[in-house]
Formats: C-alpha cells, structure tokens, sequence
C-alpha cells in the first residue's frame, strides 16, 4: 500500500517538471510573435501617414456665370421723371348774368370745339335787341327826312330864296342822323353777341370736367370759379427735367430738325404708355436744380396719358451702331479702373482692364480691351483672382444680340 502511494508521488512531481518545461518554452515566442506584430503595425502607419503627407489636394473650380459678348446696336436715353400736361385746358365761364336754364352735357363727355354746352335765358337779351332795333327804325326815318330837306334847301338857296346858315344847319343835321344810325347799329350788334352768348359753347376739344354750376342758378360773367373745364386730352404733352449737362445734344438736334421720339412709362417703369415726339426745350435753367424742362407731345388716341400724371419719360438721343456690349454685372471697379474678368480656353480666369463707352440700364458698351466673342465672368467675379480655375455654370449670347435696347 505504502509502495502505490510512493508511485502516485513521483508520477505527479514528473508530470510538473513536465509543464513547467513547456511554459519556459512558449513564454519567449509568445514575445518574439508579439514584438513582429507591433512592429509591422507601426512601419505600416508610418508609411501610410508619410503618404497622407505628400499627397498634393485637389484644386476645385469656382462655379460662375459668364457670357459671350457680340456686337449689336445701342441706343442712348435720357431719362427724366415728368408729368402729364393738358396742351389746353379752359375754365369756361358765362359771358353774361342771367339764370341758367338748361345743361346739355354730361360729366367727362368728350365734347368738340364750338359744341353747346348750356343755355341761358335768352328773353332779357331778346328784349334789347328789339329795343335796338326800334331806336334804329326811329332815327333812320329822322334820317330820311332830314336829307329830303336838305335837297330843298339846296334848291332854294341856289334861288336865293333861303340863307346859306340854314342851309348849313340842315347839313349838319344830316350828319348827325347818320352818327345817330351807327350808334343805334352798334347798339343792335352789341343785343345780338349778348343774345349769342346766352348760348355757352366749348373753345376747344377736350373732355369736361365737372360741373361747377347746376341749372336753375343765377351765374355772372364775374364768377370766379367758372361754370365748367375743360381739358383737352388729344393731342398731349408731358414735360419732364433733364440734367443740363445733357442738353448740349438735344439743342442741336433740334437745330437740325430732327424728331427725338419720347416714350413714356408708368411710375412703376413696367408698363410703356405712349410714344411720341420732343416739341421744343424751354428757355432757362432752373438754378436750383441744375436741370431744364422738356416737352414732349403724344397722339393719345387710347387715353393712356391723363392730365397731372406723373411718368417716367425717356427721350432717345442717339444710337450707337456695330459696339460690344456687355451686361452692367460684368463690371468691376478697381485702382487702375474698370476691368472685367475673362475665361480663357483653358477655363481659367483672367483680368482684362477696360475702356467703357456708354452704359444704358442693364448694357454697356465696350470702347477697348475686349473682342466679339470673349467669354465675361457676369456671377461669382467676387470668389475670383487671376488665374482662379473656374466652371461655367450658365452661358449665353451677350446682350448686344438685341437690337435697340437701352
């Protein structure tokens, strides 16, 4: 029994040694398998981090807006803010008291020129005539007799039968008869206009206004207000102020006769209301403003124009034929002037200093440092320097392509 026991011993003490062999063993590779592991993992991020280094980043291009300029035809305005002017306007008045009796129109009527308005009541006038008219009849049968003796007293004074006094004084009696018949003649003249203008007729064409006076009122030739206005709409001008710098060309032109058509737009500028012709300039400057009145007449012929409107008005002075234009957003203001940016075939960006002629609304032309079909930077100019790669988002013909537009 003692002997297994002894066996049991010596056999676990030999399967100790055993293990402890294998540890001693395994614990340096377990080290060396280890230390390859972190040393490939770290060359590897250092070359990888090396490479991150020297990789060069990409350039991207600024997306912008250009356009290819052409050459096309400007036309140069001046413009003004001005306002619709009657060319006539008549406050009409009675010509005569009396009491009005009948209105014969109807408010804003367009009436004509000579065309009756209203009536008086024509009696009182009726009543001078006559009275003229018999005073006439009176001193003309005076007259009659008064030459009738007169031949007597020739005849007798040629016998020696009368004295030359008496012959004189019929003479001169005569002439007074005959002053006596034109005054009667006057007097006459004078009942039939009073009798005329009992009759109120409209001066000129145009539209009336409204009425002022109704009928059944006593109206006097004194009446400041008027018995109605009328102001004519067809023709009609507006008058409008133009800086007195640009008056040097309007003078001349019209010197030479030319007709400088006008176009006129509402307030908001949306809507284009008529066009016509410049009729003259006026006389002086206005100091305070350093400007000078226009005007301009207008058919009217569908109303658009009313009295007192007020209009933007702009005169076409002159027009530039065959120029580069560009649009206004491709200018840039800088130290050495005005410049614009240019995409060149390669589809970078370049500066181009310029010379500018004329600009008009939206247009400007171009008097030197581009040509026909340069392509302008017009949108993102300000995310650019020379040389900045860019992209072309949107393209399109210049604005010369249109003809006339200023």
């Amino acid at each position: 029994m003692q002997d297994e026991e002894f066996k049991e011993r010596e056999s676990r003490k030999q399967k100790g040694r055993g293990s402890r062999r294998w540890w001693w063993v395994a614990v340096p590779i377990l080290c060396v398998v280890a230390f390859v592991a972190f040393y490939v993992r770290t060359k590897g991020s250092g070359h990888l981090a090396a490479a991150e280094q020297n990789k060069v980043p990409a350039v991207r291009a600024v997306p912008v807006g250009a356009v290819a300029i052409k050459k096309g035809d400007m036309s140069i305005y001046i413009n003004g803010l001005g306002s619709v002017t009657p060319l006539n306007t008549v406050t009409v008045h009675s010509r005569v008291d009396g009491q009005l009796m009948e209105v014969l129109f109807t408010e804003g009527q367009v009436v004509k020129a000579g065309q009756l308005l209203a009536r008086i009541d024509p009696r009182p006038f009726e009543v001078q005539l006559e009275q003229a008219e018999g005073q006439m009849a009176h001193d003309q049968a005076l007259l009659k007799n008064s030459r009738i003796d007169l031949e007597r007293y020739k005849v007798l004074w040629q016998q020696d039968s009368i004295p030359k006094q008496q012959l004189d004084t019929q003479e001169a009696l005569v002439l007074q008869y005959e002053g006596g018949i034109k005054t009667d003649q006057g007097q006459i003249d004078n009942a039939k206009l009073q009798l005329t203008y009992s009759r109120i007729t409209s001066p000129i064409p145009g539209r009336v206004g409204l009425r002022l006076v109704d009928p059944g009122n006593i109206i006097h030739a004194s009446d400041q207000n008027g018995f109605v206005v009328i102001t004519q709409l067809q023709p009609i001008t507006v008058v409008f102020p133009i800086p007195e710098d640009n008056l040097p060309p309007v003078i001349e032109a019209l010197n030479k006769g030319r007709r400088l058509p006008v176009e006129v737009f509402n307030r908001e500028q949306t809507q284009k209301l008529a066009t016509g012709v410049l009729l003259t300039a006026d006389n002086q400057i206005d100091p305070s403003t350093g400007t000078v009145k226009l005007k301009a007449t207008f058919d009217n012929a569908d109303n658009h124009l009313f009295p007192n409107q007020f209009v933007n008005a702009r005169l076409l002075i002159d027009e530039r034929k065959d120029v580069l234009i560009i649009p206004s957003a491709a200018l840039q203001r800088g130290p050495q002037g005005p410049y614009v940016y240019v995409v060149k075939p390669d589809r970078t960006a370049s500066v181009r200093q310029i010379a500018i002629g004329e600009v008009q609304g939206g247009e400007a032309s171009i008097a030197s440092g581009l040509s026909d079909g340069d392509l302008v930077v017009t949108d993102g100019a300000e995310r650019l320097r020379e040389g900045t790669k860019v992209e072309v988002k949107g393209q399109g013909q210049g604005s010369g392509m249109t003809k006339g537009r200023g």
